[in-house]
């Protein structure tokens, strides 16, 4: 039998029955738009060097079709900064809805871009353009999703946990933009290039209409609710949180080094470096993402669930001192050129990651008063992919052409842990406390 009425005249049992529409609202559509994002770092290490710039050598061609990747990744503080003000003064749930079609229309007509034989160099003005556009969805979704799970999360036990859950999108939109590129890449063949790589960008529109079912039967959140009844509705929330909460802004973008700049290599770069460098089959790298991907199932929700027991900041450290290690160990696998060792390399690439991106969820998210939230943590977690995300495979593939030594690749993996090292010491902890009520900015660190 329900108890007594809770947030917004819920019963217990409602509740938890909108917590559960949340977190699936929140996973699935994480799922999608990432499934977007990264079949086009996918593409841009198989294919956009032979399809938008053929006449570049193979190094020139690798690093103009990772500059358009690049691109996105500055689209994304501009989506912080749009959607995160809409957040905070619309809801939630409305943003969500405008990230997703903004996502997937910019998705789906990347399959219609015509290839360098056809217009030339505009083909590759229109893919930047378009990748700015998914840049810009990607750079709105992630606090709106994280903020719908976790506000609906009225216990302070398990906020760690089920704010992961949104992560949880990363891998499986991983392993969906893997599975479909190396379905179609078999089915395709010698056609792959040709017009096989399309379809997975195709397939998106299928996804978005999912994701905006889902999407559009879940509620507005508890705490926006409150914000809304009680007239705090900030005019200018980011205007407000750079001004009350620069250092949380400033720490949520540093601690996101270690996490952030090797996933990309570890997914991204990989694909131009196995196949290129070390002529390793492009089915065998897709093969080994997928399997990291299935791994990482377990091991985000995992490390959010650990971070309710020992500490957001605990938690993190631990992943962020694991990973500037295994740079090196990555490496000296990748090294051997055996197969084998190669593929269990790249499955084991993202677990150290994952230690990180299982409570960071949580750890950027509660460092901010509600009525700014949305606006504070979506920029402070984009402004990483300006630093971080974005130039890791550039900057990967040219130490990789400057010193001939895969191991510079992972003494940069090694400066960005400390980074974030020395950045999440420095980080609010706010794990166990109540996050509902409204709190001015702290010292960081307290």
């Amino acid at each position: 039998m329900a108890s007594a009425a809770v947030s917004g005249g819920l019963s217990d049992t409602e509740h938890r029955a909108q917590l559960r529409k949340a977190v699936i609202a929140a996973t699935v559509g994480t799922t999608i738009e990432w499934y977007d994002f990264f079949i086009y770092g996918t593409a841009a290490g198989l294919v956009f060097p032979k399809l938008f710039f053929p006449h570049e050598s193979q190094l020139a061609g690798t690093l103009a079709a990772f500059s358009t990747y690049f691109i996105g990744f500055i689209g994304r503080p501009i989506g912080a900064a749009i959607f995160g003000h809409y957040g905070d003064r619309i809801g939630r749930k409305a943003t969500l809805i405008a990230t997703l079609l903004v996502m997937g229309i910019a998705t789906f007509l990347v399959a219609l871009v015509p290839g360098y034989d056809s217009i030339g160099i505009w083909g590759a003005v229109i893919l930047t353009v378009l990748r700015t556009l998914q840049g810009i969805g990607v750079g709105g979704e992630w606090g709106g999703s994280v903020l719908i799970a976790m506000e609906w999360s009225r216990g302070q036990k398990n906020r760690g946990l089920v704010a992961s859950w949104p992560q949880f999108g990363v891998p499986s939109g991983l392993f969906l933009s893997n599975l479909v590129i190396l379905a179609v890449s078999a089915w395709s063949g010698a056609d792959f290039l040709a017009w096989g790589w399309r379809v997975p960008f195709l397939l998106s529109i299928v996804l978005v209409g999912i994701g905006l079912w889902i999407r559009l039967g879940i509620l507005e959140t508890p705490v926006f609710q409150k914000l809304l009844d009680e007239k705090k509705i900030e005019k200018a929330p980011m205007v407000e949180v750079i001004k009350r909460q620069p250092a949380q802004i400033i720490l949520s973008a540093l601690l996101r080094m270690a996490e952030q700049a090797p996933f990309y290599i570890f997914t991204a770069f990989i694909f131009a470096y196995a196949t290129g460098t070390l002529k390793m089959s492009r089915d065998m790298v897709l093969a080994a993402v997928l399997v990291a991907s299935c791994v990482s199932f377990i091991t985000i929700p995992l490390s959010g669930h650990i971070s309710d027991r020992i500490g957001r900041r605990k938690m993190y450290l631990i992943g962020a001192a694991t990973t500037g290690v295994f740079g090196f160990v990555y490496f000296a696998l990748l090294g051997t050129l055996s197969p084998t060792l190669v593929f269990l390399a790249i499955v084991l690439s993202l677990i150290p990651h994952d230690m990180m991106y299982g409570p960071q969820s949580a750890l950027i998210a509660e460092a901010f008063t509600p009525r700014l939230r949305y606006s504070g943590s979506s920029l402070g977690y984009q402004l990483a992919s300006i630093i971080a995300g974005g130039p890791a495979p550039l900057i990967a593939t040219a130490l990789i052409a400057s010193y001939h030594n895969p191991y510079a690749v992972a003494g940069y993996i090694a400066v960005c842990a400390v980074v974030s090292l020395v950045s999440t010491a420095m980080m609010p902890d706010y794990t166990g406390k109540d996050i509902s009520e409204e709190y001015d900015a702290v010292p960081a660190g307290r």
